[in-house]
């Protein structure tokens, strides 16, 4: 036996981290299940994950979890207190893999003997160095693009004008296209490279072959040399805009057999030359005219499309991955789905599968919204349907972004729609549809797009159907034939309303839905539950992985209608507001279910979740959740009742509803919900009890804002009702801003007025999250936000057990909780939030449902809330924990992951409006160890060098004093614009005075201080809102962004992570793990 057949006894994981663009939810899945199979193996784990929001850090999960970032120094540590001799670096997105290959050339894997399991380094390298990649294949004659690496500005320049423009730009060693891009000349050229340059050490000018077809495969090689394709899939845009960003289709709708077969074939010969043992994704430019193809990359990791491909095929991919690293072959491993077959057999599909992103392109002021080779979007869905109008349509209604498919949606303004058609945007489907409704001819399409002839052909009957739906006005004259073809092709009863009822739909929705759901039925039309099974109906399938069709006859499922089925609704596509926690919320609903003797159910079309696993739950349908899905559902289930509180505000909108359809709604009732959610019943019933709030009125018209305005005075706080994470929520101080934002608040719904309150300045946000029972609180946590009221609360950092809130405050807000709660007869999960100044206590909102920061304080307190309030919705007794948080002696801290690096142009200064796209939560002896282990693991670096400060306000630059005193006695430079370098000067401290933009003419200059890379930290924050102040300091905070250099726009914050590295040299941080604490 060769040493590499011995099996490792303690292996260690490397997660991604918090969740960023281009690194998302798909590796809480991965690393999940290689846990699950190295378990299986009585293998002991180790996991280095930062991120305390996801599945894989849950007890049970690993046997050690460091809540501590995914760096070389920080791993290197963990190697050393816990000696693991094997090393999986595949799970863990292009963070592990970054992280992993450092330490393998440094040479610490070697100093410890850690063993490097699945994929040996020399071949990642081989992939992800692009010169060694070329090198590698043209060995076997296999054609890439012609491409030079470079590493200066000037060499980028001199290859590109050998290979001519238009050229593509990307950075090596990055993930989701960070710094790439297309270039049409010298000027866009050069500002690419400086940027790509910050980020990575090598960065590749490439020929473009914009529009050619995009193609992937998904392969998997064991160390035998067995190799199979688990799903191909192909773009639906054409090459250039990057994967991540783009529609895609699986199994390829538009390759014939023969080139099919011939990819295919490229992609084995492709991964048995480089080595890869496990899973890995090839992705091709292809053109169809010349059978001409270029391999554009291969990822020798999971990646988001393995989670797609997974999903898509129900075939294990990350399990089996983990498998083959252990050493095992692809003919030892039985297939998890279907439970008979071997892992060696190629999955076959008999229904279509689409996944559309999702972006959150609105919540940024002054962002570009084209779409291209870097990614910008921040989730997706995955549709699957038997005919690829059916999943399109689903898709586009699954992306939750006020579309019902792809017609009969309200009309959307495209001024030019020819541009619109040619330049991608987030919204280019629906620009196709509004061509197609015009009269563009097919051809004219693909010319100005080139998406392939086929779906066009295919979208082009979905506008058929609905010009054929039009000529009717009634339901009694509506032919079957037609109402059936719609709803094979993926209309819903909406859709089909809408087109019916023409305006008169518009005043009652709901009662016109209801009419054609019944005729439907009376007909006969419903639909049919299929299950996912791999092998095309050749082998039985034993997974219930289920979705609904009308492209079908009879149901794959028995269902018995015995009542012991538990409906759990997931959380739909992440975006900002609702990510990875809701999962964690979703997973934990499912499990104590489960354990309590009920069937599981669970309904959600993500496919980055743990959630969507076969294997979490019993019965799993990836499927809308919608309305008419939902009840498409139950119907058929008969279920004991539902979960709506884990899944975040998705399923929480639909309470009325299913209510009124007389579901059984497990936990807080549906009136309730309504009560807390509804403005005007939630302030009632905080006057009726006596409970303090922020003063507000609702707008009807101009004036009467005004007249209130005069009252209390700016800023003010704009919002509309029922909302996640503060959409078209704003803070006025000025009445031009006003004017503004009410014009944008009044469009977001008609149904629903404006809300305008007093905004109080310098006050404390403090959160209760809490589960009760009947009315009576059993669990609860209370946090506090280190910055002030005015950040929103999903992006504010946040610190629990609290360390500097009075116990008289801390007694208040359970009080004022507890009144809450019997009020409401709240019985399940649940969130208010406070503001508190001068021991004042208000209350801002309270929501009847898991927050956001449920798994944070679940996993510092080590109590389940969500285990607790599921047993609360199951009607079974709950004890009160015995301990509390003043027991504690650990702090944690949540910190926020932004991604404004992906999002050209956009200011990167935070505000009520959400902005953050994930978050880590670390634990610590104290505050300071806390801090700055959170903020190091979201991407901020200690600054060795010299630090810009720009603070504000005359009270922001005396907070900031204490911090700049610190600065300097470390011996940092201080360098700072005008009033805050006047300021220090005055204050004893020395700091050197450099200029704004606005003053190109005076030396230095701060932004040539930034090019120049004299400084590594930025402290910039905005005195106000209007223009210049925004524009001067914007253009500071976007370069120290496109620089990667870190950046800090609160002075809260700044202070502490200032406090923190000084006081607190990384080596002094101790490495505990989650259970030492």
């Amino acid at each position: 036996m060769t040493t590499s057949d011995i099996k490792p006894s303690k292996v260690l994981l490397l997660g991604s981290g918090a969740l960023k663009i281009g690194e998302a939810g798909e590796f809480d899945y991965s690393g999940a299940q290689a846990l699950k199979a190295l378990r299986e193996e009585g293998i002991t784990t180790v996991l280095v994950n930062p991120n305390i929001a996801t599945v894989q850090t849950s007890e049970g999960m690993a046997d050690k979890i460091y809540f501590l970032p995914v760096t070389p120094y920080f791993v290197e540590r963990v190697i050393e207190k816990e000696h693991p001799d094997g090393i999986l670096l595949a799970f863990g997105g292009q963070t592990a893999l970054n992280c992993g290959v450092e330490l393998w050339r440094s040479g610490v894997l070697e100093k410890y003997n850690v063993r490097v399991l699945g994929t040996p380094v020399q071949a990642i390298m081989d992939t992800e160095d692009r010169e060694l990649f070329v090198e590698k294949l043209n060995q076997i004659d296999i054609k890439t693009i012609s491409s030079e690496a470079v590493e200066t500005v000037d060499d980028a320049l001199r290859v590109a004008n050998r290979l001519g423009y238009p050229v593509i730009v990307r950075a090596a060693y990055a993930l989701g296209g960070l710094g790439s891009g297309f270039c049409d000349n010298d000027a866009e050229l050069r500002a690419l490279v400086e940027k790509a340059l910050s980020f990575s050490p090598q960065v590749l000018v490439e020929k473009s072959l914009k529009g050619w077809k995009e193609v992937e495969y998904e392969v998997v090689r064991d160390r035998f040399d067995n190799c199979i394709t688990v799903c191909n899939m192909e773009n639906f845009d054409p090459l250039g805009i990057h994967t991540g960003e783009s529609i895609v289709v699986a199994p390829s709708q538009t390759l014939s057999n023969d080139d099919y077969h011939y990819l295919r074939s490229l992609a084995i010969k492709i991964i048995r030359h480089v080595g890869i043992v496990g899973e890995c994704n090839v992705q091709y430019a292809y053109d169809p005219a010349s059978m001409d193809y270029r391999v554009i990359e291969v990822n020798a990791r999971l990646s988001r499309s393995s989670a797609l491909a997974s999903k898509a095929t129900g075939y294990p991919l990350a399990f089996v991955a983990a498998k083959l690293a252990l050493g095992y072959g692809l003919f030892d491993l039985k297939n998890s789905v279907t439970q008979c077959t071997s892992a060696f057999f190629e999955p076959a599909l008999d229904y279509v599968v689409v996944k559309i992103p999702r972006w959150d392109l609105g919540k940024f002021h002054g962002v570009d919204r084209h779409i291209g080779s870097s990614m910008k979007s921040v989730g997706e869905v995955m549709a699957i349907g038997r005919s690829f109008e059916e999943a399109i349509q689903k898709g586009l209604r699954m992306i939750g972004q006020g579309m019902h498919g792809f017609v009969e949606n309200r009309a959307i303004s495209i001024p030019d729609l020819e541009s619109a058609l040619k330049q991608p945007t987030d919204r280019r489907i629906f620009a196709i549809a509004k061509a197609l409704n015009e009269g563009y001819s097919i051809d004219r399409i693909h010319d100005l797009t080139k998406i392939d002839r086929w779906f066009l052909y295919k979208l082009q009957n979905i506008i058929t159907t609905s010009h054929e739906l039009e000529k009717y006005s009634s339901l009694e004259e509506l032919p079957d034939g037609l109402l059936r073809l719609a709803k094979q092709q993926g209309f819903s009863d909406f859709q089909i309303a809408r087109s019916l009822f023409k305006d008169a739909f518009g005043d009652d929705t709901d009662r016109y839905m209801a009419l054609v759901r019944a005729f439907r039925k009376e007909k006969g039309i419903v639909p049919c539950v299929k299950q996912i099974d791999t092998l095309a109906a050749e082998y039985p399938a034993a997974t219930n992985y289920l979705y609904l069709t009308y492209n079908g006859t009879q149901n794959d499922v028995e269902y018995t209608g015995d009542g012991r089925s538990v409906v759990v609704l997931g959380s739909g596509a992440y975006r900002i507001g609702s990510s990875v926690e809701f999962d964690w919320c979703s997973v934990n609903a499912l499990m104590t279910t489960r354990k309590q003797g009920w069937r599981s159910v669970m309904i959600n079309y993500n496919p980055e979740t743990v959630s969507t696993d076969y294997d979490i739950c019993d019965r799993l349908y990836f499927d809308e959740l919608t309305y008419e899905r939902v009840m498409d559902i139950l119907e058929l289930e008969n279920p004991h009742g539902v979960i709506l509180s884990v899944g975040g505000q998705i399923p929480n909108n639909l309470a009325t509803r299913l209510d009124a359809a007389h579901v059984n709604i497990l936990g807080t009732d549906a009136s309730s919900i309504d009560r807390a959610e509804d403005r005007h019943k939630f302030s009632a019933m905080l006057d009726e009890i006596g409970v303090d709030q922020p003063r507000w009125r609702e707008l009807t018209d101009f004036a009467d804002i005004e007249k209130f305005v005069e009252e209390v005075g700016f800023p003010v706080l704009v919002r509309p009702s029922y909302v996640l994470s503060g959409a078209a929520m704003n803070v006025c101080s000025n009445a031009d801003e006003l004017r503004r934002f009410l014009k944008l608040a009044a469009n977001v719904s008609k149904k629903h007025p404006v809300v305008v309150s007093e905004f109080i300045q310098y006050a404390k946000e403090i959160e209760m999250d809490a589960v009760a029972q009947n009315g009576e609180i059993k669990a609860y946590a209370i946090s506090e936000h280190i910055e002030f009221a005015g950040v929103h609360s999903g992006d504010a950092t946040i610190q629990f057990p609290p360390q500097k809130l009075y116990v008289e405050t801390m007694r208040r807000i359970k009080k004022v909780s507890a009144k809450i709660a019997a009020a409401l007869n709240i019985s399940g999960p649940f969130n208010i939030q406070f503001l508190a100044k001068n021991n004042d206590i208000k209350v801002i909102e309270c929501n009847l449902r898991a927050s956001r920061s449920f798994p944070f304080v679940s996993k510092v307190l080590k109590i389940n809330f969500i285990d607790l309030a599921t047993r609360v919705m199951l009607g079974l007794p709950v004890d009160k924990p015995n301990k509390s948080a003043f027991d504690l002696d650990y702090v944690g801290i949540k910190a926020s992951q932004f991604s404004f690096s992906r999002l050209g142009g956009a200011d990167p200064v935070l505000g009520v409006d959400m902005a953050s796209t994930g978050e880590v939560g670390c634990l610590g002896d104290d505050t300071d160890e806390a801090v700055l282990k959170s903020l190091l693991a979201v991407g901020l670096r200690v600054p060795r060098r010299a630090v810009l400060m720009s603070t504000g306000t005359p009270k922001q630059k005396a907070d900031m004093l204490e911090a700049a005193h610190m600065l300097h006695r470390s011996g940092l430079t201080i360098y700072a614009t005008s009033g805050t370098c006047q300021f220090l000067n005055e204050n004893g401290i020395p700091a050197v005075r450099v200029y704004w933009p606005s003053t190109p003419d005076k030396q230095p200059q701060a932004l040539d201080l930034l090019h120049e890379r004299k400084v590594d930290l930025v402290v910039n924050m905005p005195k106000n809102f209007t223009g210049t102040e925004l524009s001067n300091g914007r253009s500071i905070r976007r370069a120290a962004v496109d620089l990667n250099i870190p950046l800090l726009t609160n002075s809260r914050l700044a202070s502490a992570f200032i406090r923190a590295f000084v006081t607190l040299p990384l080596q002094d941080i101790e490495i505990k793990s989650w259970d030492e604490y």
